[in-house]
């Protein structure tokens, strides 16, 4: 089946060509969902503003396109992370709610659009990320340095945190491109352990994510790197804490822990539910491995209060360099 540009796969027809195949849900077949998985209504006048102001600058946020279940808390709160290069993503990981197929061009404006709405809504700390754009020679990497040069000139104190794809086979000529612009933090997630990324991650590949954040890590020591894990589609808590460890041995400052909740019957189905006190054992972990924060819940997401994290971790750097972070539920 050809793709015309600009057309939309979701759902079902999204998911006919993952690699590993797994049966649609049924609605009396899901588990359902623990009294600890609650997430604040979104339909709130704030959401309602904050959506007008996306919509009037032609932004999209990853809260609205893959479904964040924490979106009602982050817009009433005035915060949101911002997706850009479009709403098409180029691959079909069956964990997400982001459109599948051939994105249009790049929008030029972007960059600008994206600095006045963040002055607009006085954001202290902002949260970039994109759909993986496998059609640029770079991956994207240049419209990234272009949305942090033109932030830090509009917004002058607002800090960036860039949370990214892996630019696969682009590797190199993505971090030339973001290392003459660093962000305040990077980050890029690995998502799931390493047996899985066949199942939960096609496209991708485990080590050569390692050695992207090493890579940016070792070129820009001054850009804390960050990652995160999706819990509940078929890992093992011994493999989370391998994965915990390949993170410290590649330099990963900062962790984030959460639940995968399932966007739709058709998308790949919960394992299971990790409880609080799971969580909060893999959060001491990570303080123990020495992570500078980490940030472990069910409903913790890696955009999820990444102000608050951005802030208690930088300020720590600034002032107490050794001094071990306790873990933050």
């Amino acid at each position: 089946m050809t793709i015309s540009q600009g057309q939309k796969q979701l759902g079902a027809e999204k998911m006919s060509r993952v690699p590993v195949k797994f049966a649609a849900s049924k609605r009396g077949e899901l588990l359902p969902k623990p009294p600890w998985i609650r997430a604040k209504f979104p339909g709130t006048p704030e959401v309602a503003r904050l959506k007008k102001i996306l919509r009037d600058n032609n932004l999209y946020t990853v809260c609205e396109e893959a479904s964040c279940p924490n979106l009602g808390e982050c817009f009433s709160n005035g915060t949101a992370t911002f997706m850009i290069m479009g709403d098409i993503c180029t691959r079909r990981c069956p964990f997400c709610d982001v459109a599948h197929g051939r994105p249009n061009s790049l929008d030029a404006d972007e960059p600008s659009n994206l600095a006045r709405t963040v002055k607009l809504m006085g954001l202290n700390h902002v949260v970039i990320t994109s759909v993986d754009r496998d059609d640029l020679r770079d991956g994207g990497a240049s419209h990234f340095r272009r949305c942090i040069d033109t932030i830090r000139t509009v917004s002058p104190k607002t800090t960036v945190e860039i949370l990214t794809p892996d630019f696969r086979g682009r590797a190199t000529k993505a971090i030339e491109q973001l290392v003459a612009s660093p962000p305040d933090i990077f980050n890029h997630n690995l998502e799931t352990v390493p047996r899985l990324y066949k199942r939960v991650r096609p496209g991708a590949d485990y080590a050569h994510s390692l050695e992207l954040l090493q890579k940016f890590g070792e070129c820009c020591p001054d850009s804390p790197t960050k990652s995160g894990l999706m819990l509940g589609v078929g890992e093992s808590i011994p493999e989370v804490e391998a994965v915990m460890q390949d993170m410290r041995n590649h330099g990963v400052q900062l962790l984030t822990l959460g639940q995968y909740l399932q966007p739709s019957l058709d998308h790949l189905p919960v394992e299971r539910y990790v409880t609080p006190e799971e969580f909060l054992d893999l959060a001491t972990l990570g303080s123990r491995l020495g992570f500078g924060h980490v940030a472990s819940g069910p409903m913790v997401r890696s955009s999820y209060h990444a102000d608050r994290q951005a802030r208690q971790f930088i300020n720590l750097e600034s002032t107490k360099p050794n001094l071990p972070v306790q873990p933050r539920i």
